[in-house]
Protein backbone atom coordinates (compact mmCIF):
# COMPACT_ATOMS: atom_id res chain seq x y z
CA UNK A 1 0.00 0.00 0.00
CA UNK A 2 0.67 3.63 -0.45
CA UNK A 3 -0.13 7.41 0.18
CA UNK A 4 -1.46 8.61 -2.98
CA UNK A 5 -1.51 12.68 -3.82
CA UNK A 6 -3.09 13.70 -7.05
CA UNK A 7 -0.53 16.34 -8.20
CA UNK A 8 -0.76 19.65 -10.05
CA UNK A 9 1.44 22.01 -9.05
CA UNK A 10 -0.67 24.28 -7.29
CA UNK A 11 0.11 25.17 -3.56
CA UNK A 12 -1.75 23.36 -1.68
CA UNK A 13 -1.07 19.79 -4.08
CA UNK A 14 2.43 20.82 -3.25
CA UNK A 15 1.01 20.91 0.64
CA UNK A 16 -0.75 17.52 0.31
CA UNK A 17 2.36 16.13 -0.93
CA UNK A 18 4.98 17.22 1.96
CA UNK A 19 2.35 16.07 4.21
CA UNK A 20 2.13 12.62 2.90
CA UNK A 21 5.48 12.33 3.05
CA UNK A 22 5.60 13.35 6.52
CA UNK A 23 3.23 10.88 7.76
CA UNK A 24 4.60 8.25 5.34
CA UNK A 25 8.02 8.67 7.03
CA UNK A 26 6.54 8.23 10.38
CA UNK A 27 4.31 4.79 9.43
CA UNK A 28 6.63 3.93 6.61
CA UNK A 29 4.53 3.87 3.98
CA UNK A 30 5.82 5.03 0.25
CA UNK A 31 4.31 7.97 -1.76
CA UNK A 32 3.61 8.48 -5.14
CA UNK A 33 2.07 11.53 -7.35
CA UNK A 34 -0.04 10.98 -9.77
CA UNK A 35 -0.93 13.80 -12.62
CA UNK A 36 -3.16 13.75 -15.74
CA UNK A 37 -2.45 16.17 -18.32
CA UNK A 38 -4.60 16.92 -20.27
CA UNK A 39 -3.08 18.29 -23.85
CA UNK A 40 -5.39 21.31 -24.36
CA UNK A 41 -3.69 24.99 -23.90
CA UNK A 42 -7.16 26.21 -22.25
CA UNK A 43 -6.37 23.67 -19.39
CA UNK A 44 -3.06 24.45 -19.15
CA UNK A 45 -3.60 27.98 -18.71
CA UNK A 46 -6.38 27.28 -15.76
CA UNK A 47 -3.70 25.79 -13.90
CA UNK A 48 -1.00 28.15 -13.96
CA UNK A 49 1.13 25.85 -16.53
CA UNK A 50 1.56 28.59 -19.22
CA UNK A 51 0.56 31.88 -19.85
CA UNK A 52 -2.03 33.31 -22.12
CA UNK A 53 0.01 34.12 -24.54
CA UNK A 54 2.41 30.72 -24.56
CA UNK A 55 2.50 27.92 -26.20
CA UNK A 56 2.16 24.46 -24.52
CA UNK A 57 4.69 21.61 -24.26
CA UNK A 58 2.86 18.80 -22.69
CA UNK A 59 6.42 16.93 -22.14
CA UNK A 60 7.72 19.89 -20.52
CA UNK A 61 4.91 20.19 -18.57
CA UNK A 62 4.96 16.97 -17.28
CA UNK A 63 8.94 17.29 -16.79
CA UNK A 64 8.10 20.28 -14.07
CA UNK A 65 5.54 18.64 -12.45
CA UNK A 66 8.23 15.69 -12.29
CA UNK A 67 11.10 17.88 -11.26
CA UNK A 68 9.05 19.78 -8.67
CA UNK A 69 7.92 16.38 -6.82
CA UNK A 70 11.27 15.08 -7.18
CA UNK A 71 12.46 18.49 -5.25
CA UNK A 72 10.20 18.56 -2.83
CA UNK A 73 9.94 14.28 -1.80
CA UNK A 74 13.09 12.73 -3.98
CA UNK A 75 12.00 9.82 -2.49
CA UNK A 76 8.31 10.02 -4.07
CA UNK A 77 7.22 8.09 -7.13
CA UNK A 78 5.73 9.84 -10.03
CA UNK A 79 2.81 8.66 -12.22
CA UNK A 80 1.31 10.76 -15.09
CA UNK A 81 -0.89 10.56 -18.02
CA UNK A 82 -1.46 12.41 -20.88
CA UNK A 83 -5.23 12.64 -22.22
CA UNK A 84 -5.80 14.38 -25.76
CA UNK A 85 -9.62 15.77 -24.66
CA UNK A 86 -10.47 18.56 -22.46
CA UNK A 87 -12.74 16.63 -20.50
CA UNK A 88 -15.34 17.52 -17.59
CA UNK A 89 -13.94 17.75 -14.11
CA UNK A 90 -15.82 14.56 -13.70
CA UNK A 91 -13.89 12.65 -16.46
CA UNK A 92 -10.25 13.90 -15.31
CA UNK A 93 -11.08 12.79 -12.07
CA UNK A 94 -11.99 9.36 -13.50
CA UNK A 95 -8.57 9.65 -14.85
CA UNK A 96 -6.75 10.40 -11.95
CA UNK A 97 -8.87 7.65 -9.19
CA UNK A 98 -7.42 4.86 -12.23
CA UNK A 99 -4.17 6.14 -12.17
CA UNK A 100 -4.59 6.16 -7.66
CA UNK A 101 -6.50 3.22 -7.85
CA UNK A 102 -3.40 1.53 -9.16
CA UNK A 103 -1.16 2.28 -6.66
CA UNK A 104 -3.74 0.21 -4.10
CA UNK A 105 -3.08 3.41 -2.13
CA UNK A 106 -3.91 3.25 1.57
CA UNK A 107 -4.83 6.75 2.23
CA UNK A 108 -5.33 9.32 -0.86
CA UNK A 109 -3.84 13.06 0.29
CA UNK A 110 -5.90 15.68 -1.28
CA UNK A 111 -5.22 19.47 -1.17
CA UNK A 112 -8.13 21.07 -1.61
CA UNK A 113 -9.45 24.46 0.17
CA UNK A 114 -13.22 23.47 -0.68
CA UNK A 115 -13.20 19.32 -0.63
CA UNK A 116 -16.06 18.61 1.91
CA UNK A 117 -17.81 22.15 2.77
CA UNK A 118 -21.68 21.63 2.80
CA UNK A 119 -21.89 23.84 -0.86
CA UNK A 120 -19.39 22.84 -2.93
CA UNK A 121 -18.33 23.39 -6.81
CA UNK A 122 -19.02 21.54 -9.56
CA UNK A 123 -15.78 21.86 -11.01
CA UNK A 124 -13.68 20.61 -8.33
CA UNK A 125 -11.79 17.31 -9.15
CA UNK A 126 -10.81 17.19 -5.37
CA UNK A 127 -14.91 16.28 -4.62
CA UNK A 128 -15.08 13.15 -7.16
CA UNK A 129 -11.97 11.81 -6.29
CA UNK A 130 -12.93 12.05 -1.85
CA UNK A 131 -15.86 9.88 -2.72
CA UNK A 132 -13.85 7.19 -3.91
CA UNK A 133 -14.90 4.61 -1.30
CA UNK A 134 -12.07 2.13 -1.16
CA UNK A 135 -9.49 4.42 -0.12
CA UNK A 136 -9.61 7.09 3.31
CA UNK A 137 -8.79 10.72 1.96
CA UNK A 138 -6.63 13.08 4.09
CA UNK A 139 -7.81 16.52 3.44
CA UNK A 140 -4.94 18.85 3.12
CA UNK A 141 -6.81 22.66 3.40
CA UNK A 142 -3.14 24.80 4.36
CA UNK A 143 0.46 24.91 3.82
CA UNK A 144 0.90 24.34 7.33
CA UNK A 145 3.28 21.90 9.24
CA UNK A 146 1.37 18.74 10.90
CA UNK A 147 0.19 19.44 14.48
CA UNK A 148 1.35 15.66 15.49
CA UNK A 149 4.55 15.49 17.50
CA UNK A 150 5.40 12.00 16.11
CA UNK A 151 5.37 13.77 12.57
CA UNK A 152 8.93 15.30 11.76
CA UNK A 153 8.19 18.42 9.33
CA UNK A 154 9.81 19.20 6.08
CA UNK A 155 11.38 22.14 7.13
CA UNK A 156 12.50 23.55 4.12
CA UNK A 157 9.16 23.34 2.73
CA UNK A 158 8.01 25.43 5.04
CA UNK A 159 10.10 27.95 4.97
CA UNK A 160 9.57 28.19 1.39
CA UNK A 161 5.88 29.19 2.15
CA UNK A 162 6.78 31.49 4.88
CA UNK A 163 5.17 29.58 7.37
CA UNK A 164 6.16 30.88 11.21
CA UNK A 165 4.94 27.99 12.68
Amino acid sequence: MTFVVPFDGSALAEAALVRASEYGAALDEDVTAVTVVPERKRYAREKGWIDADESFDVDATVDRLRERVEELVPDASFEYERIREFPPERRIADHIERLALAQDPSVVFLGSDNVGRVVTPLTSVGVHIAAEESYDVFVVRHRTPPKLETVDPHDEFYREAGSDE
